[in-house]
């Protein structure tokens, strides 16, 4: 049965257009998962306009500039909460479960902004496998099934980086560790350095990079198939990429500058041929430790 015979006659109006969405999900998709993107990434920018404006003016970052002249908008008081915690954890903290929680939600919006993208390959292949099985009238779980087992990775990700978070704030003050600590943050930024060349990175970019071998032979036309699918497909992006989420430790979480350096770097890096960019990335990150432990020192 094709495809071209699904026009739902019998159906309202309502139930034709949800029929055909769910006949041809590719585009409701792409539409969902670039509102997500983008409403993650307005959210981290109005984020880092308060923390530029409530900075003083010996505590600029890099890549402050780039937020002049935009105008500051009101935020909902959760965003206004999660800014104070970004800021100054140690007094916006009413609770800690409150506070552990909104640290939480930080690191998930950020890895949203900066990880999803990099997932498109992946989504793409999907939607085409999905839509080549629905015109050949078979199921198909929708595709934001398996976004949802994606994501569900970079969630648990971000219970653990919160954590992490939380352990250095209780240390050092808020500023970034490379002024706090640089000893810590040169130690984190030589981590990453040095996982851009191991055989796991390699391993879990190599996933990355071809996701049609597993997505095609892992076809399942089950639900909870798919979101397992989607889960590991989150695995293999999170060893290709959870170091690089250590660099936001040492320039601080707030900056808007190395969010979308890191955000274009793992897009190209998942689709650059080689790893001459990532290993480019890596003696980058390696010197900067050295550079940091000895200024530091």
């Amino acid at each position: 049965m094709s495809s071209d015979n699904f026009d739902f006659q019998a159906l309202s109006r309502t139930g034709r257009a949800t029929g055909r969405l769910s006949a041809r999900p590719a585009p409701a998709v792409w539409i969902v998962l670039a509102a997500a993107i983008a409403l993650a990434w307005v959210g981290l920018a109005t984020l880092a306009l308060r923390a530029v404006e409530t900075r003083s003016p010996g505590e600029s970052l890099a890549g402050d500039g780039l937020l002049d002249g935009v105008v500051s908008l009101p935020m909902p008081a959760f965003l206004d909460s999660l800014l104070a915690l970004c800021l100054n954890p140690v007094v916006a903290a009413g609770s800690t479960p409150g506070l552990f929680l909104l640290t939480t939600a930080m690191w998930f919006l950020m890895a949203v902004a900066m990880m999803l993208p990099s997932a498109a390959p992946m989504v793409k292949t999907y939607c085409e496998i999905a839509d080549t099985a629905a015109a050949k009238g078979e199921q198909a779980v929708h595709p934001l099934v398996l976004v949802a087992g994606y994501l569900s990775v970079w969630l648990a990700a971000a219970v653990g980086l919160a954590t992490l978070d939380l352990m250095f704030r209780s240390v050092f003050s808020a500023a970034p560790l490379a002024s706090a600590s640089p000893g810590i943050a040169a130690a984190l930024l030589a981590i990453a350095g040095f996982y851009q060349f191991s055989a796991l990175k390699e391993a879990c970019l190599k996933k990355c990079r071809m996701p049609f071998p597993i997505l095609f032979a892992r076809w399942s036309t089950r639900p909870a198939a798919i979101f397992r699918l989607g889960l590991d497909e989150g695995v293999w992006c999170l060893g290709c990429c959870w170091a690089l989420m250590l660099v936001m430790f040492a320039v601080g979480t707030m900056n808007l500058f190395w969010m979308v350096l890191l955000a274009l770097f793992a897009v190209v890096e998942k689709q650059a041929p080689s790893r001459l960019v990532g290993r480019l990335a890596g003696t980058i990150l390696l010197v900067w430790a050295g550079a940091l432990l000895f200024t530091g020192a």
